[in-house]
């Protein structure tokens, strides 16, 4: 609470000091310095006519700040001429310079018009003049309304496509997988199961008995052939081709000890029947 008594009285005592303006006019000369109009600015009734220029026109202005008690000129901390477009929206700030004893003029050329002055159309800018001082309340006037040449419009710069909003992207998803017929499904799938008719058909010739098949020296070899069957079947529902080859890598080794087990055992068979 009592940190805020300060802050108090510098508000009390900021809102006790008001600025004004003195001698406020603007002047409109030709590029040849013929003068087209001048008149002072009057902040209780506002001319009607807005003040006109052409593209070689100047506009001058020229007014003091001062103490609206004392009289006094007044240099504030900030000064600025708002340009804005009612119609567009667009504004621009320009500083105007004030002297120590509060003086300042300003000039538009508009055969260089400065790069604070906004887009121009059709409408008229609206002009008002910003002070701010700590000293004192700030300050915002109305001055009249501007009317300028329509700008041209802004160059084309090469990278200003890369600027704009793109098209909307459409993600094209891909159609489902279309299935086969089935009689070429079952060719295909025969196919897969031929080996084992082949090697039924190679076992025939051997004729080798069933109690002879589930000796424990050819049940490994069996089981290890269907093992890459079961494999297969996993690496189309769920493995990777990484997770196939290693698997099988190792299964691969024990089939060939498996098999050569089981045919050194058909061979030996076959010899003590011969």
């Amino acid at each position: 609470m009592f940190s805020l008594f300060p802050l108090l009285l510098l508000a009390i005592g900021t809102q006790g000091s008001v600025l004004t303006l003195q001698s406020p006019r603007f002047k409109v000369t030709s590029s040849t310095g013929t003068q087209l109009r001048t008149e002072p600015i009057s902040f209780t009734q506002k001319s009607s006519t807005p003040v006109t220029l052409s593209q070689t026109d100047i506009l001058k202005l020229t007014f003091q700040v001062v103490d609206k008690e004392t009289g006094d000129g007044v240099q504030p901390h900030q000064t600025f001429l708002r340009f804005y477009d009612g119609k567009t929206g667009e504004e621009g700030i320009q500083p105007v310079r004030v002297t120590s004893g509060g003086k300042a003029k300003f000039e538009l050329n508009m055969a260089k018009p400065p790069l604070s002055l906004p887009p121009t159309s059709d409408t008229p800018l609206h002009v008002s003049l910003i002070v701010g001082t700590s000293t004192h309340s700030p300050m915002i006037l109305s001055l009249f309304d501007l009317v300028v040449p329509a700008s041209h419009p802004p160059p084309y710069h090469p990278d200003e496509a890369s600027f704009h909003p793109l098209p909307e992207i459409h993600h094209t998803f891909r159609p489902e997988q279309k299935l086969p017929l089935r009689p070429i499904s079952a060719i295909f799938s025969l196919v897969v199961i031929a080996p084992w008719f082949i090697l039924l058909g190679l076992w025939s010739q051997v004729a080798p008995r069933v109690p002879y098949l589930l000796s424990p020296s050819i049940i490994p070899f069996i089981t290890t052939l269907g093992a890459f069957e079961g494999l297969l079947v996993w690496y189309w529902v769920d493995l990777k081709l990484g997770e196939v080859l290693l698997y099988g890598g190792a299964l691969g080794v024990i089939t060939i000890f498996a098999g050569k087990q089981a045919l050194s055992k058909i061979g030996d068979r076959r010899i003590g029947r011969k």
